[in-house]
């Protein structure tokens, strides 16, 4: 039996949209500081935070989509024009995807360069696969250009959420920041 979609999201699925905004933007950030840097301990200890931040993504991933699953999710504005519906609904599942796969890729290719993922320095995460150089040279150009692509999903994000709450004046930014709760 297919339940009805809510109005609004609820607290958790607010929350659990800014933590991991918030961490996926950390996740930037420290790749962008350590990319440039020389072998350090200050880069090992980049690259684990960045790590971490990654694996916590992704646990945030499945908690964030089976609460989907279970509680569902507001319909997109029927008043919209039919192709602005597509596309947010197609970025939407675009960032989804975008946020489990990065962190899985990350996984897999530090396990192919024959480095650990010790999440937080304590529990050591199994190898996804085996030591291969040339595998894990191939993952690293798919981790890039997964992390631009989500950025780039993320811009597009944003610009739309903003486009709503200055162009069109509707409550769809609102949804998220319940604060601006337009009449």
């Amino acid at each position: 039996m297919k339940h009805s979609a809510p109005k609004n999201y609820d607290p958790l699925q607010i929350s659990l949209h800014w933590l991991m905004a918030l961490l996926i933007i950390a996740g930037f950030i420290l790749a962008w500081f350590f990319a440039d840097m020389p072998l350090s301990p200050d880069k090992f200890k980049m690259i684990n935070w960045h790590k971490w931040t990654g694996i916590t993504v992704l646990g945030l991933f499945f908690v964030r989509f089976g609460y989907k699953l279970i509680r569902g999710t507001p319909i997109v504005d029927p008043e919209l024009p039919v192709i602005q519906r597509k596309l947010a609904i197609g970025v939407h599942h675009l960032l989804y995807f975008l946020m489990f796969l990065l962190p899985v890729v990350g996984w897999l290719m530090s396990s192919a360069k024959g480095f650990a993922v010790v999440y937080f320095g304590v529990f050591k995460l199994p190898d996804l696969i085996a030591k291969n150089e040339q595998v894990g040279n191939l993952l690293v150009s798919a981790h890039e250009l997964i992390a631009y692509t989500l950025l780039a999903l993320i811009v597009l994000h944003i610009a739309g959420a903003i486009k709503h709450q200055l162009i069109d004046k509707d409550s769809t930014l609102a949804r998220m920041l319940p604060f601006l709760n337009h009449k």
